[in-house]
């Protein structure tokens, strides 16, 4: 049996998965959960996680929260945390405009991942970048569903 593909999930995928529980993700979720996709992260995502599940709009109860994430944390392999960008062409990326979405390149190239699951428009330009292409694919959850869960499906 092949290795899963390593995914590394933005904030806002993560929250359309688990809290939003959209209906349009159900199968990315379903094969998630089930062990199908690796999923990694770090220290600081999960603490951007932990602040966004409390914003007051989502009146998310902070059981819920914390249960949201604990879910999530057992879905997770740890990805290797860089103090810095790493310079040179071995290392090499390119910036977000976002300086806050910096991370989730980083956690995709530190990890290995084969995608970056994002509806951020900042980090879905970069996916042409020479120096993203080379080394994972950037696509929103919806394109993944499309371009990879239906056809490993079938």
């Amino acid at each position: 049996m092949p290795a899963p593909l390593r995914l590394v999930l933005d904030t806002n995928t993560v929250l359309a998965l688990w809290l939003f529980r959209d209906p349009a993700l159900g199968t990315l979720r379903a094969a998630i959960e089930s062990g199908e996709y690796s999923l990694h992260s770090r220290d600081d995502a999960l603490e951007e996680l932990r602040c966004v599940l409390a914003y007051p709009r989502f009146e998310a109860p902070a059981l819920d929260q914390q249960a949201l994430q604990d879910a999530y944390r057992r879905l997770l392999e740890p990805a290797p945390h860089t103090t810095s960008l790493a310079t040179g062409a071995a290392g090499a990326l390119p910036a977000c405009r976002d300086p806050d979405d910096q991370k989730f390149l980083e956690i995709a190239r530190d990890c290995g991942a084969s995608h970056l699951l994002t509806r951020d428009k900042a980090l879905l330009r970069l996916a042409r970048h020479r120096h993203v292409r080379e080394r994972f694919h950037i696509l929103s959850p919806e394109a993944f569903v499309a371009d990879v869960v239906v056809h490993s499906a079938t």
